[in-house]
């Protein structure tokens, strides 16, 4: 599994097996271009698919010319417009490809129709997999640009019940600006003081902080502790009006304070 630098911040996920590849979230086509290799050569690489988590111009703006230059099929949510011909997908479908089993998760809330794709790895990977988009980041999670802050709670719910070694591989290098939030919000949280100084030490020998796992984050991203105590607190210390109205309302102030934290 290799996270293919993309724009800014962005990662395409490539999976291989040697001689097949699928790839994840391709917003630009040259990236992929290049990690495959010219065509017919030695060691090159045959793309077989393409998953799409969601709509973004980021996310899928080079899936038209790697179809078109491939053949490679694509895969993409079934209730947002993304590049066609695409075969649509939702909660509870399955794929298989390079020999592994793909569940389909919907997860909406950074957009009305999200989806991610979850794999135990058998047999060739040895921990699951979870190509989660803009949905959960390490340390964070997407802005709530189409859904509501009681769907972005919902599909996070979701994404935290997978096994604790699920490796999540999201699509953006936000993880140090998310630490710096998770700090502001949990400063007594000695595990995050860890995880945050190795993800320093990562960035700064130029390497990504991702994948990170299901485990590091329930440990560590407030958006997964929204119904602890230190992050209720914190949440309410910042929006009393709306922190004290239920899961939801914790969640949503947190979500807002983050939109606005320097």
């Amino acid at each position: 599994m290799i996270p293919l630098p993309a724009f800014a911040d962005n990662y395409i996920w490539m999976l291989h097996d040697g001689r097949q590849a699928v790839v994840v979230d391709p917003g630009v086509a040259q990236p992929v271009l290049d990690a495959l290799g010219p065509a017919g050569a030695p060691g090159s690489l045959q793309l077989l698919a393409i998953l799409v988590t969601h709509h973004h111009s980021d996310h899928v703006g080079g899936v038209d010319v790697l179809r078109n230059t491939t053949g490679a099929q694509v895969f993409g949510p079934a209730r947002e417009s993304i590049p066609q011909p695409a075969t649509p997908m939702a909660g509870g479908n399955r794929l298989h490809l390079l020999g592994l089993e793909f569940e389909v998760i919907d997860v909406p809330g950074h957009t009305a129709g999200h989806v991610a794709y979850y794999s135990d790895g058998q047999p060739f990977e040895t921990t699951p997999l979870l190509f989660c988009g803009d949905t959960l980041f390490s340390g964070g999670c997407g802005r709530l640009f189409e859904g509501t802050a009681e769907q972005m709670l919902h599909s996070l719910d979701r994404l935290s019940q997978l096994p604790g070694t699920t490796r999540v591989c999201c699509a953006h290098e936000y993880t140090l600006s998310n630490l710096r939030f998770a700090q502001a919000v949990e400063p007594d949280n000695t595990q995050l003081l860890h995880y945050r100084m190795h993800c320093e030490t990562l960035r700064a020998q130029g390497r990504p902080t991702l994948p990170s796992t299901i485990a590091q984050e329930r440990a560590i991203n407030p958006f997964l502790r929204s119904r602890t105590g230190p992050v209720i607190q914190a949440a309410r210390s910042q929006d009393a009006s709306h922190a004290t109205d239920g899961d939801v309302g914790v969640f949503a102030a947190l979500r807002q304070w983050k939109n606005t934290f320097k």
